[in-house]
Protein backbone atom coordinates (compact mmCIF):
# COMPACT_ATOMS: atom_id res chain seq x y z
CA UNK A 1 0.00 0.00 0.00
CA UNK A 2 1.42 3.76 -1.15
CA UNK A 3 1.16 6.46 1.49
CA UNK A 4 0.46 9.51 -0.32
CA UNK A 5 2.11 12.62 1.53
CA UNK A 6 -0.35 14.47 3.03
CA UNK A 7 -0.83 18.40 1.53
CA UNK A 8 0.22 21.28 4.13
CA UNK A 9 -2.31 22.69 5.82
CA UNK A 10 -3.84 26.04 5.11
CA UNK A 11 -1.84 28.15 7.47
CA UNK A 12 1.44 26.55 6.92
CA UNK A 13 0.69 27.53 2.93
CA UNK A 14 0.23 30.91 3.69
CA UNK A 15 3.11 31.15 6.46
CA UNK A 16 5.87 32.52 4.03
CA UNK A 17 3.66 34.93 2.34
CA UNK A 18 2.85 36.02 5.67
CA UNK A 19 6.36 36.30 6.64
CA UNK A 20 7.39 38.82 3.80
CA UNK A 21 3.98 41.24 4.48
CA UNK A 22 5.58 41.31 7.85
CA UNK A 23 8.90 42.14 6.67
CA UNK A 24 7.38 44.85 4.56
CA UNK A 25 5.51 46.56 7.05
CA UNK A 26 8.24 46.52 9.53
CA UNK A 27 10.59 48.16 6.75
CA UNK A 28 8.09 50.47 5.85
CA UNK A 29 7.37 51.91 9.32
CA UNK A 30 11.68 51.61 10.00
CA UNK A 31 12.20 53.73 7.02
CA UNK A 32 8.96 56.12 7.83
CA UNK A 33 10.78 56.82 10.91
CA UNK A 34 14.20 57.26 9.65
CA UNK A 35 12.77 59.84 7.14
CA UNK A 36 10.62 61.60 10.06
CA UNK A 37 13.70 62.03 12.19
CA UNK A 38 16.08 63.04 9.44
CA UNK A 39 13.23 65.71 8.25
CA UNK A 40 12.88 67.13 11.49
CA UNK A 41 16.87 67.17 12.09
CA UNK A 42 17.69 69.19 8.86
CA UNK A 43 14.59 71.58 9.52
CA UNK A 44 15.65 71.84 13.07
CA UNK A 45 19.35 72.79 11.59
CA UNK A 46 17.65 74.88 8.46
CA UNK A 47 15.80 77.02 11.50
CA UNK A 48 18.84 77.74 13.54
CA UNK A 49 20.98 79.10 11.00
CA UNK A 50 18.23 80.76 9.82
CA UNK A 51 17.89 82.76 13.01
CA UNK A 52 21.83 83.38 13.89
CA UNK A 53 22.45 83.75 9.78
CA UNK A 54 22.18 87.09 8.19
CA UNK A 55 20.43 87.69 4.37
CA UNK A 56 17.56 86.59 3.11
CA UNK A 57 19.46 84.86 0.13
CA UNK A 58 22.03 82.84 2.62
CA UNK A 59 19.21 81.53 4.24
CA UNK A 60 17.39 80.62 1.29
CA UNK A 61 20.67 78.94 -0.14
CA UNK A 62 21.00 77.21 3.31
CA UNK A 63 17.47 76.09 2.92
CA UNK A 64 18.02 74.84 -0.51
CA UNK A 65 20.98 72.72 0.56
CA UNK A 66 19.33 71.28 3.52
CA UNK A 67 16.15 70.27 1.25
CA UNK A 68 18.51 68.59 -1.35
CA UNK A 69 20.24 66.73 1.39
CA UNK A 70 16.82 65.47 3.07
CA UNK A 71 15.66 64.38 -0.57
CA UNK A 72 18.93 62.45 -1.19
CA UNK A 73 18.95 60.72 2.35
CA UNK A 74 15.62 59.77 2.40
CA UNK A 75 16.24 57.86 -1.21
CA UNK A 76 13.76 60.86 -2.86
CA UNK A 77 16.05 61.25 -5.81
CA UNK A 78 15.58 64.59 -7.39
CA UNK A 79 15.63 65.61 -11.30
CA UNK A 80 15.46 68.25 -12.70
CA UNK A 81 14.10 68.43 -16.77
CA UNK A 82 15.20 71.74 -18.72
CA UNK A 83 16.39 74.35 -15.47
CA UNK A 84 17.72 76.29 -18.33
CA UNK A 85 14.06 77.10 -19.12
CA UNK A 86 13.84 79.72 -15.45
CA UNK A 87 14.45 83.44 -16.57
CA UNK A 88 17.81 84.61 -15.06
CA UNK A 89 15.62 87.91 -14.21
CA UNK A 90 12.45 88.56 -12.29
CA UNK A 91 9.47 85.71 -13.04
CA UNK A 92 6.67 83.70 -11.47
CA UNK A 93 6.93 79.96 -11.33
CA UNK A 94 3.32 77.78 -11.02
CA UNK A 95 2.93 74.33 -10.53
CA UNK A 96 0.65 71.43 -9.55
CA UNK A 97 0.21 70.36 -6.22
CA UNK A 98 -0.05 67.41 -4.80
CA UNK A 99 1.75 66.30 -1.79
CA UNK A 100 3.19 68.52 1.62
CA UNK A 101 6.23 67.20 0.00
CA UNK A 102 5.53 69.66 -2.92
CA UNK A 103 7.68 73.01 -0.79
CA UNK A 104 10.33 71.04 -0.13
CA UNK A 105 10.96 69.57 -3.63
CA UNK A 106 10.94 73.08 -5.13
CA UNK A 107 12.96 74.20 -2.12
CA UNK A 108 15.71 71.95 -3.25
CA UNK A 109 15.09 72.67 -7.53
CA UNK A 110 14.76 76.82 -7.43
CA UNK A 111 17.53 78.85 -7.40
CA UNK A 112 17.64 81.09 -4.04
CA UNK A 113 16.45 84.14 -4.98
CA UNK A 114 12.86 82.55 -5.29
CA UNK A 115 10.43 83.45 -2.31
CA UNK A 116 6.51 80.55 -1.68
CA UNK A 117 3.50 82.49 -1.28
CA UNK A 118 2.17 79.97 1.25
CA UNK A 119 -1.54 79.92 2.89
CA UNK A 120 -1.41 81.83 5.91
CA UNK A 121 -2.36 78.71 7.94
CA UNK A 122 1.81 77.68 7.56
CA UNK A 123 2.73 80.77 9.75
CA UNK A 124 0.68 79.45 12.87
CA UNK A 125 2.67 76.03 12.55
CA UNK A 126 5.38 75.98 15.46
CA UNK A 127 8.57 75.98 14.22
CA UNK A 128 7.87 76.25 10.60
CA UNK A 129 5.99 79.62 10.57
CA UNK A 130 9.23 81.05 11.75
CA UNK A 131 11.19 79.31 9.78
CA UNK A 132 9.06 80.34 6.88
CA UNK A 133 9.25 83.54 7.70
CA UNK A 134 13.56 83.95 8.32
CA UNK A 135 13.37 82.49 4.71
CA UNK A 136 11.05 85.30 3.12
CA UNK A 137 7.83 83.39 2.61
CA UNK A 138 4.73 85.70 1.61
CA UNK A 139 1.30 84.30 3.99
CA UNK A 140 -2.14 84.69 2.25
CA UNK A 141 -5.12 84.44 4.05
CA UNK A 142 -7.65 82.73 1.97
CA UNK A 143 -10.97 82.46 3.98
CA UNK A 144 -11.03 86.74 5.38
CA UNK A 145 -11.65 88.50 1.86
CA UNK A 146 -10.38 91.46 3.44
CA UNK A 147 -7.66 90.59 4.94
CA UNK A 148 -6.46 88.57 1.64
CA UNK A 149 -6.90 91.25 -0.53
CA UNK A 150 -4.29 92.82 2.04
CA UNK A 151 -2.26 90.23 1.70
CA UNK A 152 -2.67 90.00 -2.31
CA UNK A 153 -1.65 93.91 -2.38
CA UNK A 154 1.51 93.09 -0.43
CA UNK A 155 2.54 90.64 -2.75
CA UNK A 156 2.26 92.75 -5.80
CA UNK A 157 4.22 95.19 -3.97
CA UNK A 158 6.94 92.92 -3.69
CA UNK A 159 6.37 91.09 -7.32
CA UNK A 160 6.87 94.99 -8.44
CA UNK A 161 10.31 95.62 -6.74
CA UNK A 162 11.54 92.47 -8.51
CA UNK A 163 10.93 89.40 -6.23
CA UNK A 164 10.82 86.19 -7.68
CA UNK A 165 7.73 84.30 -6.68
CA UNK A 166 6.39 80.46 -6.61
CA UNK A 167 2.78 79.64 -6.28
CA UNK A 168 0.46 76.21 -6.28
CA UNK A 169 -2.34 77.97 -7.91
CA UNK A 170 -4.47 74.83 -7.06
CA UNK A 171 -4.20 76.36 -3.15
CA UNK A 172 -4.78 72.66 -1.82
CA UNK A 173 -3.95 69.54 -3.38
CA UNK A 174 -6.50 66.24 -3.15
CA UNK A 175 -6.64 62.34 -2.56
CA UNK A 176 -7.62 62.01 -5.96
CA UNK A 177 -5.07 62.28 -8.40
CA UNK A 178 -5.84 65.20 -11.22
CA UNK A 179 -5.47 69.18 -11.45
CA UNK A 180 -7.86 71.62 -9.96
CA UNK A 181 -9.28 74.52 -10.98
CA UNK A 182 -6.60 77.60 -10.81
CA UNK A 183 -7.23 81.01 -8.55
CA UNK A 184 -6.20 83.70 -10.68
CA UNK A 185 -3.80 85.38 -7.36
CA UNK A 186 -0.65 84.09 -8.99
CA UNK A 187 -1.55 85.58 -12.66
CA UNK A 188 -2.87 89.03 -11.90
CA UNK A 189 0.69 89.21 -9.96
CA UNK A 190 2.55 88.27 -13.10
CA UNK A 191 0.08 90.49 -15.19
CA UNK A 192 0.66 93.48 -12.95
CA UNK A 193 4.61 93.10 -12.78
CA UNK A 194 5.06 92.76 -15.86
CA UNK A 195 7.36 89.41 -16.16
CA UNK A 196 6.73 86.24 -17.22
CA UNK A 197 5.10 83.13 -16.04
CA UNK A 198 7.12 79.96 -15.44
CA UNK A 199 4.74 76.54 -15.55
CA UNK A 200 6.30 73.37 -13.60
CA UNK A 201 5.11 70.10 -13.05
CA UNK A 202 6.19 68.12 -10.34
CA UNK A 203 5.54 64.13 -10.71
CA UNK A 204 6.73 61.32 -8.01
CA UNK A 205 5.81 63.40 -4.31
CA UNK A 206 2.11 61.75 -4.48
CA UNK A 207 3.63 58.36 -4.52
CA UNK A 208 6.06 59.54 -2.03
CA UNK A 209 3.96 61.62 0.68
CA UNK A 210 0.43 60.36 -0.61
CA UNK A 211 -1.96 62.89 0.97
CA UNK A 212 -4.12 59.66 1.65
CA UNK A 213 -2.11 59.40 4.42
CA UNK A 214 0.31 56.29 2.95
CA UNK A 215 3.54 55.90 5.02
CA UNK A 216 6.33 57.65 3.41
CA UNK A 217 8.45 55.53 0.63
CA UNK A 218 11.54 56.56 -1.54
CA UNK A 219 11.40 56.59 -5.25
CA UNK A 220 11.95 58.85 -7.98
CA UNK A 221 10.71 62.60 -8.00
CA UNK A 222 11.04 64.79 -10.84
CA UNK A 223 10.39 68.46 -12.03
CA UNK A 224 9.75 69.35 -15.48
CA UNK A 225 10.33 73.48 -16.22
CA UNK A 226 7.88 74.40 -19.10
CA UNK A 227 8.51 77.34 -21.23
CA UNK A 228 7.95 80.44 -19.98
CA UNK A 229 4.66 82.59 -20.64
CA UNK A 230 5.39 86.24 -21.44
CA UNK A 231 2.10 88.20 -20.40
CA UNK A 232 0.34 90.67 -23.72
CA UNK A 233 0.70 94.10 -23.17
CA UNK A 234 -3.15 95.23 -22.49
CA UNK A 235 -5.36 95.21 -19.21
CA UNK A 236 -3.62 93.32 -16.73
CA UNK A 237 -7.18 91.66 -15.53
CA UNK A 238 -7.83 89.98 -19.36
CA UNK A 239 -3.86 89.22 -19.61
CA UNK A 240 -4.16 87.89 -16.09
CA UNK A 241 -6.94 85.49 -17.16
CA UNK A 242 -5.04 84.37 -20.67
CA UNK A 243 -2.27 83.81 -18.58
CA UNK A 244 -3.54 81.80 -16.40
CA UNK A 245 -5.51 79.48 -19.00
CA UNK A 246 -2.87 78.88 -20.90
CA UNK A 247 -0.36 78.18 -17.62
CA UNK A 248 -3.05 75.54 -16.71
CA UNK A 249 -3.20 73.89 -19.96
CA UNK A 250 0.52 73.78 -20.17
CA UNK A 251 0.85 72.07 -16.71
CA UNK A 252 -2.45 69.58 -17.56
CA UNK A 253 -0.95 68.84 -21.23
CA UNK A 254 2.59 67.12 -19.79
CA UNK A 255 1.19 66.09 -16.04
CA UNK A 256 -0.66 62.85 -17.05
CA UNK A 257 -3.38 63.42 -14.91
CA UNK A 258 -7.35 64.50 -15.07
CA UNK A 259 -8.65 67.44 -15.27
CA UNK A 260 -10.60 67.96 -12.04
CA UNK A 261 -12.14 71.19 -12.76
CA UNK A 262 -14.65 69.62 -15.72
CA UNK A 263 -15.83 66.52 -13.61
CA UNK A 264 -19.53 65.87 -12.97
CA UNK A 265 -18.41 66.87 -9.21
CA UNK A 266 -16.09 69.68 -9.48
CA UNK A 267 -17.41 71.65 -12.83
CA UNK A 268 -17.03 75.09 -12.63
CA UNK A 269 -19.61 77.32 -12.59
CA UNK A 270 -20.30 80.38 -15.74
CA UNK A 271 -17.57 82.56 -15.30
CA UNK A 272 -19.47 85.78 -14.87
CA UNK A 273 -17.79 89.44 -15.07
CA UNK A 274 -18.76 89.74 -11.02
CA UNK A 275 -17.50 86.22 -10.29
CA UNK A 276 -14.08 86.88 -12.61
CA UNK A 277 -13.73 90.59 -10.61
CA UNK A 278 -14.10 88.57 -7.47
CA UNK A 279 -11.37 86.06 -8.14
CA UNK A 280 -8.92 88.83 -9.57
CA UNK A 281 -9.21 90.11 -6.16
CA UNK A 282 -7.53 87.25 -4.19
CA UNK A 283 -4.89 84.93 -4.52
Amino acid sequence: MTLKPSEPSLPTRHAPSRLRSWVLALLRITYSVYALVLFLALGLATLLIGLLMPGVQRRRAVARAMARTFLWFAGMRLYIKWPERIPSGQCVVVANHASYLDGVVFTAALPARFAFVIKREMADVPLMGIALRRLGSEFVERFDRQRGATDARRVLRNAINGHSLVFFPEGTFTRTPGLLRFHTGAFATAARAGCPVVPAVVRGTRAALSPRGDLPRPGRIEVEILPAITPETRLPEETALELRDRARQAILAELGEPDLTYSDDTAPPPDTTHERSARESRL
